[in-house]
């Protein structure tokens, strides 16, 4: 059974989401309203999948997951970010920290499930409802070109892996990148795998953010 940890200051939104994932079959153990009450929590009960709000007062989002990541023993566990708002420049924060991906507050119950389950499987998909808006507005407001050793790891990348690479970054998962290129899921997965060890990444999360960053994204 899938373990799943919430942070959110708010109790109501914990509530919500505690129905919606014991619904679906997985378990929610105690919570946190921070991010260092998380890593606390974390280190006693060793979920699974933990869902964190970006902005909390104490310890944030962006903060939490950095100290997670801190700890080796908890490397294992996928963390999904959830943002109030589309354009929440707090996201690549996050994600440059080590999250996983992230969602939308105002996904719906399915989106919620879905991610998390792939979260657990190590395939987290990027809510496709605020993944375009967040990246790419922090692309067009970060005042900032590629520079020349961005350049350079995008040129590292084949032909292939930069269509793969932008597809992940434009919201498909696996299956339906494979579906795109007529090739395996498996092979998606090699390309992507290989991809991450050239951008610096140890995630989608952070190859996606990547994809954006060296300018991939701004021809598309």
């Amino acid at each position: 059974m899938i373990t799943v940890l919430l942070v959110d200051d708010q109790p109501a939104i914990r509530v919500g989401l505690r129905a919606i994932l014991e619904s679906a079959g997985f378990r929610v153990g105690p919570e946190a309203g921070n991010g260092r009450e998380a890593l606390v929590v974390a280190q006693q009960v060793r979920p699974d999948v933990i869902l964190m709000d970006l902005r909390m007062p104490g310890t944030d989002g962006p903060t939490g997951v950095r100290l997670i990541r801190a700890q080796p023993e908890l490397e294992s566990i996928r963390i999904i970010v959830l943002t109030t708002f589309d354009e929440d420049p707090d996201v690549l924060e996050a994600l440059r920290a080590g999250a996983d991906g992230f969602l939308s507050k105002s996904a719906g119950p399915d989106e919620i499930i879905d991610a998390v389950r792939k979260a657990s499987l190590g395939e987290v998909a990027l809510s496709q409802t605020a993944q375009k808006a967040v990246l790419r507005h922090l692309l067009t407001n970060s005042g900032t070109t590629p520079t020349a050793q961005d350049a350079a790891l995008a040129a590292a990348l084949t032909a292939r892996e930069r269509d793969i690479v932008i597809a992940a970054a434009e919201g498909l998962d696996n299956e339906a990148i494979a579906a795109a290129f007529f090739i395996s899921p498996l092979t998606v997965k090699t390309h992507i795998n290989r991809a991450m060890i050239k951008l610096h990444s140890r995630d989608r999360g952070q190859l996606v953010a990547a994809a954006y960053r060296i300018g991939l994204m701004s021809k598309n």
